[in-house]
């Protein structure tokens, strides 16, 4: 749109990589996305105003930058999916007035959810399907409302929400933002889309006991691909359930009210015997089978690894084994000869990054009680010091291996694979912030890592945010396509750690200013931590995976 005269009533709006334009004031976010739909290929789910994300209902009144948040972005899928959640659940309610729909967790490229104590058969899944299709075709409006916090308290316990009203005890604020579908109102911890009819890709699919909802993913956001199966991740999730229910904390009220009526030194205590526990099984199943000498473990980033396998290493040793450990990182060929990204900085998570011959040639040396020279990588220099450590392991005794392509069998090829054993770990989210809104198993990691990236190698919040989609753009390259390659999983999320977290994080986040693009993550974040009642670190004990993040581990940091 060309610029003419401005008029007093008109205000000017730069649009990132599109251009100045000149709009009515109080004009909204999504009355200046349908001027410009002829020049947006994806779908447009939020904008950012001066760094400040924004729903499309948001009134634009004064000159103002902005950003279009289209579906092709993380937060952008976020928005489309949660949307089309609000219309499953409304559908079930509809349905299914006598259960309530709980929304689970991520699993391959779908969402899982569940009805409470009702296991859903393919006739129920067509249905839901059927009635959510219906609330498209009928264009319906899901407007936001700004209610007093008793209003909100009054409207969820009217519709049996009780979950939600638990919740609004823990709010410090007097009014609450919550969003209507046909009279039916929900309270979501995030935006939404303002209309049904923006909301027709989605598919439902049986998943005994309960479904998977697929919709568009961030780095495919013109179709659904067909879902891939996942049924060793899906069993861990299920054991999660059960801890949550175990150690009575399904959401974030019932962890709060523990907290404020003093129980929070037994939950702690419960939770990390539960992990020890869990390893000790690891363990115990490792030392059954003769035939093992190397054990990988691998996960995404900040999930616990350095500590989960101290404590294997302690339990194998309870077993009557004598382990060692070996790092792959000094097996990293010279910087020069490091491949390299799509941006051309140097992937030094590649598994070409790696000596593979010489690794493998060590293994089986090792294996065969030899001797070796192990290199050690001077990352100072980026270049590699050979013989810089005599190894040899005692007769038949194992290997530990921790490293991200530990799932990956193009790692070790010269071991036969009836001797290796495989570990997936990751911090798979136990705890709901409600039945409606899961906390998704990215933001518990990268609060971790923005906790312990700023403990022990003084990085900002800023930093990490920039570093972390990089991080997960190699997550998905080599560890996620391998996670059903383990021989077991393990799931180092512990249902308190959020509300320990919370105090150490909240003034690194506060640092971040407006003027910073990565504003955005750091409001989200807060927000999503403000539903948390802060609790002290010192029941947390020094062998716990918590503390490889905020410190007095008892192994090394």
């Amino acid at each position: 749109m060309a610029i003419s005269s401005q008029k007093s009533h008109d205000i000017q709006v730069n649009v990132k990589g599109l251009g100045p334009y000149v709009i009515p004031a109080q004009s909204t976010a999504g009355d200046l996305v349908g001027l410009l739909q002829d020049r947006v290929s994806r779908q447009v789910a939020a904008v950012i105003v001066d760094n400040q994300l924004e729903d499309l209902s948001f009134i634009l009144d004064k000159d103002c930058d902005i950003e279009l948040v289209d579906t092709s972005s993380e937060i952008g899928a976020r928005i489309y999916r949660r949307s089309i959640v609000f219309m499953l659940i409304k559908a079930c309610r509809e349905l299914f007035p006598h259960s309530e729909l709980i929304v689970k967790h991520s699993l391959s490229n779908g969402l899982y959810c569940e009805l409470l104590d009702q296991p859903l058969t393919d006739r129920d899944i067509e249905q839901i399907q059927k009635r959510m299709r219906e609330y498209v075709v009928r264009d319906l409006p899901i407007i936001k409302r700004v209610v007093s916090r008793e209003e909100a308290r009054r409207i969820y316990a009217r519709q049996c929400q009780l979950d939600k009203v638990s919740l609004l005890e823990f709010r410090n604020k007097d009014t609450v933002h919550i969003y209507e579908l046909d009279s039916f109102y929900e309270y979501f911890y995030g935006y939404m889309l303002p209309r049904t009819s923006a909301m027709d890709s989605f598919r439902l699919l049986n998943y005994p006991p309960g479904m998977i909802l697929q919709t568009p993913e961030a780095y495919k956001p013109d179709g659904i691909r067909p879902f891939a199966d996942l049924p060793k991740l899906f069993n861990i999730y299920q054991e999660a359930k059960e801890w949550a229910m175990m150690l009575g904390t399904p959401h974030v009220a019932a962890l709060n009210a523990i907290i404020r009526d003093g129980g929070l030194k037994e939950l702690i205590m419960i939770n990390e015997a539960l992990h020890e526990k869990k390893i000790a099984d690891i363990a115990d199943q490792i030392c059954s089978n003769p035939e093992i000498r190397l054990v990988t473990i691998a996960g995404p980033s900040s999930s616990g690894k350095t500590t989960f396998a101290n404590r294997l290493m302690i339990q194998l040793r309870v077993n009557g084994r004598r382990p060692v450990s070996i790092s792959l990182d000094n097996y990293f060929v010279d910087r020069d000869l490091t491949p390299r990204d799509e941006s051309g900085d140097y992937d030094f998570e590649a598994l070409e990054a790696l000596q593979l011959e010489l690794f493998n040639e060590h293994l089986s040396r090792l294996i065969a009680g030899e001797v070796v020279e192990i290199p050690r990588y001077d990352f100072l220099t980026g270049r590699s010091i050979s013989r810089a450590e005599r190894l040899q392991v005692p007769k038949g005794e194992l290997i530990i291996i921790e490293g991200i392509h530990g799932l990956n069998d193009r790692l070790i090829f010269s071991v036969p694979s009836k001797q290796i054993f495989r570990i997936y770990i990751s911090a798979l989210t136990q705890l709901n912030i409600d039945y409606s809104n899961r906390i998704p198993t990215t933001d518990s990691r990268l609060i971790r890592r923005i906790v312990r990236d700023n403990r022990v190698r003084g990085y900002s919040a800023l930093q990490t945010l920039r570093r972390w989609r990089s991080v997960r753009r190699g997550e998905e390259r080599n560890i996620f396509p391998f996670q059903e390659n383990a021989d077991v999983m393990f799931n180092s999320s512990l249902v308190y750690e959020l509300a320990i977290l919370k105090p150490y994080i909240e003034p690194l986040l506060a640092e971040i200013g407006p003027d910073k693009r990565e504003y955005v993550e750091a409001t989200t974040l807060l927000k999503f931590l403000s539903y948390f009642r802060s609790a002290p670190d010192h029941f947390v004990p020094p062998n716990s995976i918590l503390r490889e993040f905020i410190g007095g581990s008892w192994f090394k940091d």
